[in-house]
């Protein structure tokens, strides 16, 4: 319980100096708030996988998850931390990602399945945030989806990108997971590739932070 609660310290350190230095170069290079929102999204993100290896119990998670929601919501009415907070569209998105986190933990938790809780927080950090920079920055040849005749927020190249890089995760985590590479390996890295990726093109404001991984684990929960 000691070693939990000095790695629990250890890591709020740590998510702090990154929204330090992610806000230090907003403010210094002036980059779009997109792209520091989505670096402190990824690293975060990514920074959470050994939690199912350190922290013994989902009630270390809950706390940190908590005191980081708190921390967004009080700079987001101070106006600080613009790094995150400063975009051009209402998002739920980062209220979402602590509530993302806890919530999954607590399925891998509770099914004692470690897995459950890495590969949806891998989709999480690396293919949401690769797909919005490919779909915000590349214009040519990319058009936003239509469905029904309704234009989502959401681009051709961008909804691609999210679905092969999702594919290529699983696939690999997968491999790692079951050690072997057959049929069922493949189908079931295609499966969470194709509904991850719906769940990201079917939300809004932000709700994505949560859709994904949830989908992620119920798919596993399913089929693994």
């Amino acid at each position: 319980m000691g070693n939990a609660i000095v790695l629990s310290i250890i890591y709020l350190l740590g998510i702090s100096l990154l929204l330090i230095f992610n806000e230090v170069v907003y403010r210094r290079l002036s980059p779009s708030g997109e792209i520091t929102r989505k670096f402190a999204h990824f690293s975060s993100v990514l920074a959470t996988l050994p939690f199912p290896y350190i922290f013994p119990s989902h009630w270390y998670i809950l706390v940190l998850a908590g005191l980081f929601a708190v921390v967004l919501f009080g700079t987001q009415k101070g106006k600080l931390l613009g790094s995150i907070h400063d975009i051009n569209r209402k998002s739920i998105g980062s209220y979402l990602l602590p509530i993302a986190i806890y919530v999954t933990f607590l399925c891998a938790d509770l099914l004692d399945n470690k897995f459950l809780f890495i590969l949806p927080m891998l989709i999480l950090a690396v293919c949401d945030p690769l797909a919005a920079i490919i779909g915000i920055n590349i214009r040519s040849y990319n058009h936003n989806i239509r469905v029904f005749g309704i234009t989502l927020n959401k681009t051709w190249l961008g909804t691609a990108t999210f679905l092969i890089s999702s594919f290529i995760l699983s696939l690999i985590a997968l491999y790692f997971n079951r050690g072997a590479f057959d049929l069922k390996t493949f189908w079931l890295a295609a499966l969470i590739a194709v509904t991850t990726m719906f769940a990201e093109l079917i939300s809004w404001r932000g709700s994505d932070n949560l859709a994904i991984p949830l989908t992620a684990v119920l798919i596993l929960i399913l089929f693994l």
